[in-house]
């Protein structure tokens, strides 16, 4: 072989070698084999089987006693910026449409009440339900707490604490737990137990044994 044509295969074996390793580089991986694919996390349970898992785990215990419970040492409504309490601030984030005043005060709206799932369109027929009452924290463990920490669990927006739920249905229930009284719109029951549940978490609060058992009948009822 001439000393050009030998040189020219050199290149051109060269070239082939470095083309080859791009490929290599550029093409995707195929799988191989029936190795089965996994992922960094296990995938998450239904809420339902969490809400259940978190019911197991929280305190049973008798009613602490009512001695010293007054509202007031629950302070609420406090100011949550732009001229906003607690309850018009739930107002306007539950609420359609809300028009408020200066004073942030909701004039006019549409809300849907969710424990009977009627519509109402007077902001002064609608109450702030603390799904967790008051008085019911009181008894299951709040009774211990620092005023301050009554004030954050009395005015929480962060955790399903708060709801705009027609005034009608939240006297009746008043400071129930479940084994007393639920929504009158069975379709809710799910929603609410496991805000129920997720509440009492939050905040370490103790379960009764009746309140457990109507907690779990409730869970049955989420699809």
């Amino acid at each position: 072989m001439s000393r050009g044509r030998w040189i020219l295969a050199a290149v051109l074996a060269v070239i082939a070698i470095v083309s080859g390793t791009a490929a290599l580089f550029m093409e995707d991986p195929k799988p191989t084999g029936s190795a089965p694919v996994t992922t960094e996390h296990a995938p998450a349970g239904d809420s339902a089987a969490a809400s259940r898992a978190d019911l197991d785990r929280l305190a049973v215990a008798a009613w602490h006693p009512m001695k010293g419970y007054t509202r007031e040492k629950f302070k609420h409504w406090i100011t949550q910026g732009e001229k906003c309490d607690t309850r018009e601030t739930v107002l306007k984030r539950d609420g359609r449409s809300v028009v408020t005043d200066a004073s942030c005060k909701a004039t006019a709206g549409r809300w849907v009440s969710r424990y009977e799932g009627k519509e109402i369109a007077a902001a002064g027929e609608m109450d702030i339900d603390h799904t967790v009452p008051l008085a019911n924290a009181w008894r299951s463990g709040a009774d211990t707490w620092t005023d301050q920490r009554r004030q954050e669990f009395a005015n929480d927006l962060a955790n399903p604490q708060l709801l705009a739920v027609s005034a009608a249905t939240n006297r009746s229930k008043g400071d129930q737990d479940p084994s007393q009284w639920k929504p009158p719109a069975k379709d809710t029951w799910c929603e609410y137990a496991k805000d129920w549940i997720a509440v009492k978490k939050v905040y370490s609060l103790n379960v009764t044994e009746a309140e457990k058992t109507a907690l779990r009948d409730m869970l049955a009822t989420c699809k």
